[in-house]
């Protein structure tokens, strides 16, 4: 099996603002050809650390992949090192000058001497052409490494990989394909979860099983690998199907489907409607089933009522519910729950209330405790939570849990 490195170049990628997406869908890309991606590296404008990344993947990889630092500045270094690494001399291509002049000046701008630089190409090597931005891409062959440079910006380079790049590694694959498949679990321990299904994947080395925690939830990856796609599909098929039979009604995607789009497609199916009331999540359960495209076959509106008084004159709860039970308590969201309901005409109302911190807790009420409310024509009900982590977490975890409880009490 072939072994790839893909190097994130820049440094803008080393502070904290912003995150190397590209080098995530190239490893789906090379994953799905067979192609095993080993070492993943970051790496900054600093042409003596580029140099050695370079000598080291050279010596180590099978396959190269960079992505960014060609652009037209002083410190897009990019093609510059892997000319010296490789002994090949950088040489001005007048076709892609040409092709860089007229994309620049048919926008209307003036092309500056820096451009020129986007026009210069190690000896020998090969152009990628760029339809979406200036800089070209660049493959070459060194000591039967494979080595391809392409741009930054995911809209230029995804489109240059599938054109250019998956052909020559396709033909290089040596027929080996993968096949992956992500299962998604809520409302169980990691630890418990695991308890379950590891006397069961450990019977397997192909497939292999990987397990990660996210923030409210458990993902099980599974990756196999045969001569074959539907081989190694079915291969995946096998072991999902005896894991979804350990896990039961906690397992909620076989396929990778975020919680909001599992309940959004069993919603739609079962023709029923939507709406929320939300306090402490401030909207965030809206956001979540509103980010599924058609949402609006099933959602109808949501209310964020986080003062008292938005509860009581947009969702009708009691004055005297709320100082009997106060904001925080199963009896206010199932009333939140009902007044959503009956405001929007859905078929089916759901509400968060709780405390996401860090202050404002007491020994009756700490931060984290959330309750969920649930109303539908059969009744109402809630669930208490007390949720850990940070305010970002709590509010997460809150959402997640109003979402598992819509799918729970209906849509299972």
């Amino acid at each position: 099996m072939l072994k790839a490195e893909i190097m994130a170049i820049g440094s803008e990628l080393l502070t904290p603002h912003r995150t190397d997406t590209n080098s995530l869908w190239l490893t789906g890309r090379l994953n799905s050809i067979g192609i095993q991606v080993h070492i993943k590296t970051v790496v900054g404008d600093d042409e003596a650390r580029l140099e050695e990344t370079i000598r080291d993947a050279l010596r180590r990889s099978d396959v190269i992949i960079s992505t960014g630092g060609l652009g037209p500045t002083e410190d897009d270094v990019t093609r510059k090192v892997f000319s010296r690494v490789t002994a090949r001399q950088l040489v001005l291509d007048y076709d892609v000058l040409a092709a860089i002049r007229q994309r620049i000046t048919s926008r209307g701008y003036q092309m500056t001497p820096n451009n020129e630089r986007q026009a210069l190409i190690p000896r020998g090597a090969v152009v990628m052409p760029n339809p979406n931005g200036t800089a070209p891409g660049i493959k070459m062959e060194q000591d039967g490494k494979l080595i391809f440079l392409l741009p930054g910006p995911p809209r230029e380079n995804q489109p240059m990989f599938d054109d250019y790049v998956m052909p020559d590694l396709e033909r290089k694959s040596h027929g080996v394909r993968i096949a992956t498949r992500v299962l998604k679990v809520v409302g169980i321990g990691e630890s418990q979860l695991d308890d379950k299904i590891a006397p069961i994947y450990n019977q397997y080395t192909n497939p292999t099983t990987t397990i990660l925690f996210t923030d409210s939830e458990i993902e099980i990856h599974l990756t196999a690998s045969a001569a074959s796609l539907e081989r190694a599909a079915e291969l995946v098929d096998e072991l999902a199907d005896k894991l979804e039979e350990a896990i039961g009604d906690k397992l909620y995607s076989m396929r990778g489907e975020s919680l909001e789009q599992v309940i959004g497609d069993r919603l739609r199916v079962k023709r029923y409607t939507i709406a929320t009331a939300e306090s402490c999540t401030g909207g965030l359960v809206a956001e979540r089933i509103t980010a599924v495209p058609g949402a609006s076959d099933y959602f109808i509106g949501s209310i964020v009522s986080y003062s008292n008084e938005a509860k009581m004159r947009l969702l009708g709860v009691g004055a005297e519910l709320l100082e009997k039970h106060g904001p925080v308590s199963g009896e206010v969201a199932e009333a939140m729950a009902r007044g959503v309901k009956e405001w929007t005409g859905a078929t089916i109302g759901v509400s968060v209330t709780g405390l996401a911190g860090p202050g404002g807790g007491t020994e009756a009420v700490p931060v984290g405790t959330v309750y969920v409310g649930i109303a539908d024509d059969v009744g109402s009900a809630n669930r208490r939570m007390i949720l850990p982590g940070d305010r970002h977490l709590i509010r997460w975890r809150a959402s997640t849990a109003a979402l598992e409880m819509i799918r729970r009490r209906h849509l299972l």
